[in-house]
C-alpha cells in the first residue's frame, strides 16, 4: 500500500459562497452528483457539508446530511466523510446532530480553537446573489473557531458511539498535542488519521516548511501511528499537495478549498482537481486508492 495515496475531494464546505462559483454545488442533488463525479474521477473519500437548498447557505440540517449521504450511498461505494465543523458560529450541538443520524465512516474532528477567518471574501463580491452571505463572512472576522477540550471530548466519543474515525483537523501546530492528550487518555485507539489543513487566514500558512514541520512534529508526539492527508486553501493547493503525496502522505482537493483548476480559471466540477492530483500523483510513481483499499489503509 505504500503506493498507494488516498486522495479526498471536499466538495462544497461551509466557506465559499454561491456568488463566487456558478458551480459551486448547493443542493443535495449537486453535491451528490458531485460527489459520485469525484468518486469516478478517482476519489476514494468524499468530505461533505450540507447548504440551504434554496439559497447556498451552510447547515447543520441533519435531515439534509442524511438525504445526501443517502443519496451518495446509493450510487458509489466512495468513503464518506461529514462535517463536525459546520459553520462558523454554530453550536456544538449543532454540528454533531448528523453524525448519529448518519453514521459515515468518517466525520472531521477539529483538533482545537483557531481563528478561522474569510472574511476578505467580502472585498471581492459587489453584486451578492444571496442577502446571507456578506454578513456570513464578515462574521468570521470577530467570532472565533471555538473547539474546547470538553468539545473535543464530546465529539470523539459521540463519534465512537456510531463507529465513525474521527478525521482531525490540524491547522496550527499545538493541535497535534491536544490529539496526542486523547491518545494518552485511552479515548483514541491508533491509527489516528490526521488532515492537515494550510493556508486559512488564523492558521499556518501554506508552505512546504510548515507541511514539513507538522509532519516531523506529529512523529515526535504521536509516533508512528497515525496516518496523514494534507489539503491547502486557495492558489497554494496543487504545490502543497504535491508536496505531501512527495512525503508520502495523502491529500485532499475539490471546490470547499479551492474553486479553480488553474491561474484564473474556474473549476467546472469536484472532479477536475480529482484528475488532475490523480495525474499527479501517477508522474510521482503514485496510484489513486480505491475505496477498499483506503478503508484498508484507514481503518485496519
Amino acid at each position: 500500500m505504500s503506493k498507494k495515496v488516498i486522495i479526498t475531494a471536499a466538495i462544497t464546505g461551509a466557506v465559499h459562497i454561491p456568488s463566487m462559483s456558478e458551480y459551486l454545488p448547493i443542493t443535495p442533488e449537486q453535491i451528490i452528483n458531485e460527489a459520485v463525479a469525484a468518486n469516478k474521477a478517482g476519489a476514494s473519500v468524499v468530505h461533505l457539508h450540507a447548504r440551504n437548498k434554496e439559497n447556498g447557505q451552510p447547515t447543520g440540517s441533519p435531515e439534509i446530511m442524511k438525504e445526501i449521504v443517502e443519496g451518495v450511498k446509493s450510487k458509489c461505494d466512495v468513503i464518506i466523510g461529514i462535517t463536525t465543523g459546520g459553520a462558523i458560529g454554530m453550536t456544538s450541538e449543532e454540528r454533531l446532530a448528523a453524525v448519529p443520524v448518519c453514521k459515515a465512516e468518517l466525520a472531521s474532528c477539529n483538533a482545537g480553537s483557531v481563528n478561522f477567518c474569510f472574511s476578505p471574501i467580502a472585498d471581492k463580491i459587489k453584486d451578492p446573489k444571496y442577502d446571507w452571505e456578506i454578513p456570513f463572512v464578515k462574521n468570521t472576522y470577530k467570532v472565533p473557531f471555538a473547539n474546547t477540550f470538553q468539545g473535543m471530548e464530546d465529539y470523539i466519543r459521540i463519534m465512537s458511539e456510531n463507529g465513525t474515525k474521527p478525521e482531525f483537523e490540524v491547522y496550527e501546530v499545538g493541535m497535534l498535542s491536544n490529539i496526542s492528550y486523547f491518545v494518552k487518555k485511552g479515548l483514541l485507539k491508533g491509527p489516528v488519521y490526521i488532515q492537515f489543513v494550510l493556508g486559512v487566514m488564523g492558521g499556518l500558512p501554506a508552505t512546504v516548511d510548515n507541511l514539513l514541520f507538522l509532519y516531523n512534529t506529529a512523529k515526535k508526539v504521536l509516533g508512528e501511528d497515525f496516518i496523514w492527508s494534507c489539503a491547502a486553501a486557495g492558489k497554494d493547493q496543487f504545490d502543497i499537495t504535491t508536496a505531501a503525496m512527495i512525503l508520502g502522505g495523502n491529500v485532499r482537493v475539490g471546490l470547499e478549498d479551492n474553486l479553480y483548476i488553474s491561474k484564473g480559471v474556474l473549476a467546472k466540477s469536484n472532479a477536475e482537481p480529482v484528475l488532475k492530483v490523480k495525474e499527479i500523483a501517477r508522474l510521482l510513481d503514485r496510484e489513486a486508492a480505491t475505496p477498499d483499499e483506503a478503508r484498508k489503509i484507514l481503518f485496519s
